[in-house]
């Protein structure tokens, strides 16, 4: 059993509630979207096969108790959810972050599943499996990316058709694309709706700018 593999690699924990934390990421190769602003268009194709065993023996070696898991499209390859197990098994604390068009039900409950919405800017509206709204649990978090007004109507639309009770358990974050959209006029947007919503801001590409991979 394995994997393909995009990097494996340690940072900062640039987005999500564990902003600010030191992380070990495991990006996975391949993704079923082309999200126009997508900043990992290299995790399309590149990688390395590497077995369940040697993927955990790797992030072993940095010695942090936080992992995540993204891509590319984590859930497209069927092992993935088995790693995520083992890594739990494992006791590490575990993050997906995935792109909403799968089915979120096949991972482990104790990982915490970051669900990117896909607003109309991202081109791929038309791939949210929306259902995974229902399927998400109290410890799981909710990313909408705002490039316009057009994806933050829409993103209030989503919230406004969830069941209260549900919304109030989730962490939702509006991050605006970086370099397209203000995030001072997000800000000004959330403040006069009064969204009960986390402004996020990608905290690696603050510090180490956009070029540079595996931050």
């Amino acid at each position: 059993m394995g994997l393909k593999v995009n990097e494996i690699f340690y940072s900062i924990q640039g987005e999500s509630s564990y902003a600010g934390h030191p992380c070990v990421f495991v990006r996975l190769t391949g993704c079923n979207l082309r999200c126009s602003y997508c900043d990992t268009r290299y995790a399309y194709e590149e990688g390395e096969e590497m077995g369940i065993d040697m993927i955990l023996c790797r992030i072993a070696g940095y010695r942090c108790p936080l992992v995540e898991v993204t891509g590319g499209e984590p859930l497209i390859q069927d092992e993935t959810p088995i790693l995520i197990h083992r890594l739990l098994e494992n006791g590490y604390r575990v993050l997906m972050e995935t792109n909403g068009s799968r089915d979120i039900r096949r991972v482990d409950d104790r990982c915490t599943i970051i669900l990117d919405i896909k607003c109309p800017s991202s081109g791929e509206i038309n791939k949210n499996d929306l259902n995974n709204l229902k399927r998400l649990k109290d410890n799981d978090e909710i990313k909408f990316v705002i490039g316009n007004v057009e994806d933050y109507n829409f993103a209030k639309k989503i919230l406004n058709s969830m069941d209260p009770n549900q919304l109030r358990a989730a962490s939702v974050f509006f991050s605006p694309v970086y370099a397209k959209m203000e995030a001072n006029t997000l800000a000004k947007w959330i403040l006069e709706d009064k969204l009960q919503v986390r402004l996020q801001l990608q905290l690696h590409k603050i510090i180490w700018g956009t070029e540079q991979r595996g931050v």
